[in-house]
């Protein structure tokens, strides 16, 4: 925080002298306690200090409490510190809140109005009208990371979803009883829905042995159920090839986040 916060108690003591410069006459160390959410006790003794510091007056320690000339310009140089940190938190937290990252589909000038649009789960810029605008921020090559301000409209994207392909475990035979034939078709060519593959989930030991046979990378396999869910929202179509009762809890956790499956029979 700030340097004038810095030294311990000293947020406690703006606060007490804040609540005493409102000049309540009946206003108590119980009464402080309250509306600070600390104990009488440590009202006390901050109380003591700010007497001896003086910045405020007390008979015997007691209220009534009153904030002396000294009191009240520590309150106001304080307050006028928190107030610039504050003021630069918002004025980051504004920032980050407004300024969007995309990559230039062509060469960008400061100030000139994009279009936005999702390829291959990635956010792009581009001069091409589209249903999302955004601002350029800052110059911009082709290819590169590009900063976006004054965002607005809809981005045009279908939410892709998962085909998953159940294997045989282990105990089953595992990838000598897995259909690869099938598996290397939907890889290459797509479902007999027209969906083709954008990425490659693997779960289990088995699914990544099948993997290795046909010379499938693997793009998602940590986290696979909600990688494969994300990726989804961002109009991706995920192959999964999942191994057993390992589909169930996959299966599970897309179902939680709504994402659309298909599940196909990977065995001979």
């Amino acid at each position: 925080m700030m340097t004038t916060f810095k030294k311990r108690g000293s947020l406690t003591h703006f606060q007490i002298l804040s609540e005493i410069s409102k000049q309540d006459p009946h206003l108590k160390q119980k009464d402080l306690a309250e509306i600070l959410g600390i104990t009488i006790q440590a009202v006390s003794e901050n109380i003591k200090i700010l007497i001896k510091e003086g910045y405020i007056t007390s008979k015997d320690g007691r209220s009534p409490y009153k904030i002396t000339q000294k009191g009240i310009d520590k309150v106001k140089k304080d307050a006028i510190s928190l107030r610039k940190y504050s003021d630069s938190v918002l004025e980051t937290i504004n920032h980050f809140k407004t300024v969007w990252p995309a990559i230039a589909a062509e060469d960008l000038k400061e100030g000139q109005k994009v279009g936005l649009y999702m390829k291959d789960g990635i956010l792009y810029a581009s001069k091409k009208p589209a249903s999302a605008l955004g601002t350029v921020l800052h110059d911009a090559k082709k290819e590169s990371d590009v900063a976006l301000g004054g965002l607005n409209g809809i981005i045009d994207m279908a939410v892709g979803e998962a085909n998953i392909i159940t294997l045989p475990t282990i105990k089953e035979g595992g990838s000598s009883q897995t259909d690869l034939e099938m598996i290397k078709d939907i890889y290459e060519n797509g479902t007999s829905q027209g969906k083709s593959v954008d990425k490659v989930a693997a779960v289990g030991t088995v699914a990544h042995a099948v993997a290795n046979k046909l010379n499938i990378p693997i793009d998602i396999e940590f986290s696979a159920a909600s990688a494969t869910a994300n990726a989804a929202r961002k109009g991706l179509d995920i192959l999964v090839l999942s191994v057993g009762d390992m589909t169930k809890a996959f299966i599970r956790e897309l179902e939680d986040e709504k994402i659309k499956f298909n599940i196909i029979d990977g065995k001979k």
